[in-house]
């Protein structure tokens, strides 16, 4: 049995379809009932536990050979760092109650270093809570995701393509999420005998090609707008990010110029979901799923 957390999400139902379709007792972790219900229909357990209630996840994940999660990035809290801290000590303390043997993590490049990542700082405090329970942790560390240009799409739609970094013509591994799930299933599936990182890395686009991309499912050309590094975090308020968060995402594009997500994990597996595919899908809609 395999607990998946965040199973309403992007990378958590991806990783449970994987583990359903492979023939594995699934329990999906929800934090209301309606919302597994889907989940049972498709032969899946349901149980409600929150990430932040360390007795209900316990509970939830006691008996289980190994657990997929992850943090949630929650941007309306007053302090990102104290949430973190928090939710890691939650799901490390259920993991040592419970004694799960095996924790898949949904980490991120850049996650081996304390601070100077913005909102990945509290993956940090997550794999360090994780590592000292004694369970054997796989910290999976992806770089940027596909779907990201999900929010870019209504700027799209405008005729603008806004890059928060200093070239649109640099490359980097961008992991569409439905191989971030197949690969979380499969490191539940064949378990490290030992805690380990594992870097995530798909296929290399720069922004302008992302951008070209885009334009071309949306039948209309984009105008690539670098933005300087000064106007990141105002352009973020402007687009409804509270002050504390914008600075934290600017801080996370930064740390991303700087190197400071650059692959470093223990080793590395390369997945190969094209840009193409991740855009039709988002422009489609969920209809299309």
């Amino acid at each position: 049995m395999y607990a998946v957390a965040g199973a309403t999400g992007r990378v958590g139902s991806a990783t449970a379809h994987e583990l359903i379709a492979s023939g594995s007792d699934v329990r999906v972790l929800v934090r209301d009932r309606e919302r597994g219900e889907e989940w049972i229909r498709r032969g899946a357990e349901s149980r409600v536990a929150d990430l932040g209630d360390r007795a209900a996840l316990r509970d939830a994940i006691t008996g289980c050979d190994g657990l997929f999660v992850m943090m949630p990035f929650d941007l309306t809290v007053d302090d990102l760092g104290a949430y973190a801290e928090a939710l890691a000590s939650s799901v490390a303390g259920a993991v040592a109650d419970s004694g799960i043997p095996h924790v898949v993590l949904l980490s991120s490049g850049g996650a081996d270093l304390p601070e100077g990542t913005g909102p990945i700082a509290g993956l940090y405090r997550m794999e360090q809570a994780l590592r000292g329970t004694g369970t054997v942790l796989t910290a999976l560390r992806s770089g940027h995701f596909q779907e990201k240009v999900g929010d870019l799409i209504e700027a799209a739609r405008g005729g603008v393509y806004p890059v928060f970094a200093a070239s649109a013509d640099v490359p980097l591994p961008m992991a569409a999420t439905r191989d971030l799930g197949a690969t979380a299933a499969r490191a539940l599936l064949s378990p490290d005998t030992a805690s380990t990182s594992i870097d995530v890395l798909g296929p290399a686009y720069s922004e302008r090609q992302v951008a070209a991309v885009l334009g071309a499912a949306l039948n209309r050309e984009l105008e690539v707008v670098v933005l300087p590094e000064d106007a990141w975090a105002p352009e973020l308020i402007e687009a409804g990010y509270r002050p504390h968060v914008a600075e934290s995402l600017a801080e996370l594009s930064r740390a991303d110029e700087q190197g400071l997500l650059a692959p470093r994990g223990d080793r590395a597996v390369h997945v190969d979901t094209p840009i193409e595919a991740t855009i039709a899908g988002l422009i489609a809609g969920p209809a299309a799923a």
